[in-house]
């Protein structure tokens, strides 16, 4: 059988916004954390995180480098990926508040909400309850967006626990897509990328295995 990579590599799209603290989220938890720009280095990974920043900005330049449409494919063939903030928007397949012209890469049947929460100067933390063990995760929230609606095939993964915006959904995921609004790589909770990194392991340990049935069943 094909042998799983004790360290995946994964990958932050180093476009614009948190890519220094998401590399170290992610080599915290014993991934191979790499910054990609271009198609060769989209390539080369078993994982990507989008991360957050300004989406608009992003898909420009992603546009720009020739990287959303390759985005968009590897998704879609099964890549992992895990957006933050801007990154959720980013997977998100309907986008509400934006541009009329604003493009995404989508895969998330999830309709979100851009800046849901209002403007930087409403930037808050709170309480959000992942069902993680720990406890409730201690969430940034900057501009943050919101899911205003997911698909039957998502499972909600966390809310927001109190005050205004009680019970709005913050935390998503259909299978190898993690999104969050808020911003884990600004706090020490590693939860969320620990939780990612096992999400690229278990694809590549599923490929693993189908990559031996396939030998297996070859004359």
């Amino acid at each position: 059988m094909p042998a799983v990579p004790a360290r995946p590599v994964i990958g932050v799209l180093a476009l614009q916004g948190d890519v220094r603290e998401h590399l170290a989220a992610l080599a915290e938890q014993g991934a191979e954390a790499v910054p990609v720009r271009r198609a060769a280095e989209l390539s080369a990974v078993d994982g990507i995180v989008l991360p957050g920043g300004e989406s608009t900005t992003i898909v420009k330049l992603a546009v720009r480098s020739g990287l959303l449409d390759l985005l968009r494919a590897a998704v879609r063939a099964g890549l992992p990926a895990y957006g933050s903030c801007a990154g959720m928007i980013l997977l998100a397949d309907r986008i509400l508040d934006a541009p009329p012209d604003q493009e995404t890469v989508g895969g998330l049947d999830v309709t979100v909400r851009r800046n849901a929460f209002g403007r930087q100067v409403d930037s808050f933390e709170s309480e959000v309850e992942l069902g993680l063990e720990g406890g409730p995760l201690h969430a940034v929230f900057i501009r943050a967006p919101w899911v205003e609606e997911a698909g039957e095939g998502v499972e909600v993964l966390g809310r927001v626990v109190g005050g205004a915006a009680d019970g709005r959904i913050v935390a998503v995921r259909q299978g190898n897509l993690v999104a969050t609004s808020f911003h884990p790589e600004l706090t020490g909770d590693r939860r969320v990328h620990a939780l990612f990194v096992e999400v690229v392991r278990r694809h590549l340990a599923e490929q693993a295995g189908a990559e031996a049935g396939n030998e297996r069943g070859t004359p």
